[in-house]
């Protein structure tokens, strides 16, 4: 399997992009996706018992006991280039692009348009929640379970930023992604964070493309 170097995608230039519709988010378009959250400390993290190995059954009061990690997620817009950092997890990584990752700067403060999506990735383990520490708009592209997945299958959703996001296990997302500048979210997700990706500019030769700003 890959390793990744989320900093240092390397991605080819040129690709094709698939356009995501963008929809603002409620309960009613989130479901089988996850929730609003109007309260953070009220929102319980989903945990996904071990799996079993074999033909027995793990026991009912263990493989689910590693709990959850906490902390704060920046989402920050630097020139064309979007970064994530996970306090959590200790992650950091290349969110999008703002325009052809070819011709990507970070020499410069105007406010993307656009952003292009290389990977996503799910986590079997828990769930996960984003809640807003800065209070501006945001974007989180999310797809439904399933290791078939395909570009086509992801919806954008856009939120206002007074309320937070939560994500079953299983749900394909890549984080939150600011509408300009940055901005704070504090991130809550199951502890042993076990992540399964795919990445779209290898596998489809592609980007997902959001216009920001856009409604379809």
């Amino acid at each position: 399997m890959p390793i990744f170097d989320f900093l240092n995608p390397n991605l080819p230039a040129g690709l094709p992009t698939v356009r995501m519709p963008v929809v603002d988010a409620t309960d009613a378009n989130l479901k089988g996706f996850g929730h609003l959250v109007a309260d953070a400390d009220k929102c319980p993290v989903e945990i996904v018992r071990w799996p079993s190995v074999g033909t027995r059954a793990v026991d009912e009061d263990t493989g689910d006991q590693a709990g959850t990690t906490q902390g704060v997620f920046v989402s920050e817009w630097k020139g064309d280039v979007l970064y994530g950092r996970n306090e959590a997890v200790s992650g950091h990584y290349v969110l999008a692009y703002g325009t052809d990752p070819a011709q990507a700067r970070e020499d410069h403060s105007r406010a993307p348009a656009r952003m292009l999506l290389w990977h996503a990735n799910y986590h079997p383990d828990g769930g996960q929640l984003f809640f807003p520490l800065d209070r501006h708009p945001f974007y989180v592209p999310l797809a439904l379970p399933g290791d078939d997945i395909t570009p086509q299958r992801f919806i954008c959703f856009r939120f206002e930023g007074d309320r937070g996001l939560y994500i079953h296990p299983g749900i394909w997302h890549e984080g939150v992604f600011t509408a300009r500048g940055a901005q704070r979210f504090f991130d809550r997700q199951g502890a042993v964070h076990a992540r399964v990706s795919v990445d779209f500019a290898r596998e489809f030769n592609c980007l997902l493309e959001a216009q920001l700003g856009d409604q379809a």
